[in-house]
């Protein structure tokens, strides 16, 4: 593909980027990839370079735009200027190259995000707010989880000398940006999982140990089931259930890789939850929420994240947490804790929605942790690329008291 070819492929994704943020479809990576299935002339030289490029425009232009033409456009005049010559197209030759620049068109301001966003986030980091939004809009890096009931950290930086260790996480290492993990004979062995190291951080908190009771309330593919289940040393019981059937059963393959036998998955119904978990009410010693949320602390990630959050949208998530808090307490046995997560910065998805569900439930109250990132106990604290390095978290811990 021509650099001007690659441009106009990048306008036809970012399209479809923007409609699937309009209507809650499909993730940009997931587009991107239907987008090139189709078209297997194009490299991976070529599919790099493009998805780069559209990643670069969306990290770029925080406000929705209104095409994947003005976006590149806006994009172009104000962080890469060279892009504007490949707008060469012709209507004779359409697909070919991004059409020829018209006077007075429309094109996207560069921005960090929507403006009801930062001033969200204001309210989190204050004057230094600008530099966090755009550390969260950096590249994320590749952080491992080793699994400590099959291999410690020192051992596998032994085998693994291209990786480092994480500067918080005991049982964590950075990899090489671009390292094909699948190909590892560690990850096929179970010694290796991909986890960021602020979600090895949240798992930490929940303080699983063996013989316990604790359930996963939000368990997704299991990233911090895996977790919960070397901290606990594969004894236990250890439940986790989430409502997505195709999440939950992608974890199947990654237990048995990691030699953990202590789970019990639970498939819940939507809105009926509590129907499933009827038999694990007050019995749990621990509880993990790790909530449906805006996603905010992985732009990094998912940058276009930006562009499908409405204030009505967080409204919604807000709603959904103050419901998932109520469940999973109702789980909780006296003395049991239960432990709130959610990979957003926004106060409004955090110490919001603690305060609230503390008004209504006199049984709990905040309960002390510790975390390596931090020198003294606390009840709840965020993590930011900013800081930490890791993806943002909002993490709290309470204890059900009588």
């Amino acid at each position: 593909m021509t650099p001007a070819a690659r441009a106009q492929a990048a306008i036809e994704c970012l399209d479809a980027i923007i409609a699937a943020a309009r209507t809650g479809g499909a993730a940009a990576d997931t587009l991107i990839q239907r987008y090139f299935s189709t078209r297997r002339y194009a490299g991976s030289k070529d599919r790099r370079a493009v998805r780069d490029l559209i990643y670069d425009v969306i990290r770029s232009i925080g406000t929705p735009p209104e095409t994947g033409r003005a976006a590149l456009i806006g994009h172009a005049r104000a962080m890469a200027p060279e892009l504007l010559d490949l707008f060469t197209g012709t209507a004779d030759a359409p697909g070919h190259a991004p059409l020829a620049l018209v006077a007075g068109e429309a094109e996207a301001v560069p921005s960090l995000a929507p403006g009801w966003q930062l001033d969200a986030l204001r309210q989190r980091f204050g004057r230094d707010a600008p530099k966090a939004v755009r550390a969260l809009l950096g590249r994320a890096p590749l952080d491992l989880r080793v699994n400590t009931l099959l291999a410690n950290r020192d051992e596998m930086l032994i085998e693994m000398p291209e990786c480092e260790p994480l500067q918080w996480a005991p049982a964590g290492l950075r990899a090489p940006s671009g390292l094909n993990i699948e190909t590892l004979p560690a990850f096929h062995a179970g010694k290796i999982e991909v986890q960021d190291e602020g979600s090895q951080l949240a798992a930490m908190v929940v303080e699983a140990r063996a013989g316990e009771t604790v359930i996963d309330l939000c368990a997704g593919a299991g990233g911090k089931t895996l977790a919960l289940a070397a901290s606990m040393a594969n004894q236990g019981r250890l439940i986790a259930s989430d409502t997505d059937r195709g999440r939950l059963s992608a974890m199947t393959q990654r237990l048995a890789r990691a030699g953990v036998s202590i789970v019990e998955m639970r498939l819940l119904n939507p809105r009926r939850e509590a129907e499933a978990l009827g038999d694990l009410i007050g019995q749990a010693d621990h509880v993990l929420i790790d909530a449906p949320c805006s996603g905010t602390g992985t732009w990094r990630r998912n940058p276009e994240a930006r562009w499908r959050l409405t204030q009505a949208g967080l409204a919604k998530l807000t709603a959904e947490q103050d419901r998932l808090l109520h469940i999973g307490a109702e789980l909780v046995r006296p003395g049991g804790t239960l432990t709130y997560v959610v990979c957003s910065l926004l106060p409004a998805e955090a110490e919001a929605r603690i305060a609230a569900f503390l008004a209504k439930a006199p049984d709990f109250a905040a309960d002390a942790f510790t975390i390596p990132t931090q020198p003294a106990p606390l009840t709840s604290t965020f993590l930011s690329p900013a800081v930490e390095g890791c993806d943002g978290f909002f993490i709290a811990r309470l204890k059900r008291v009588c």
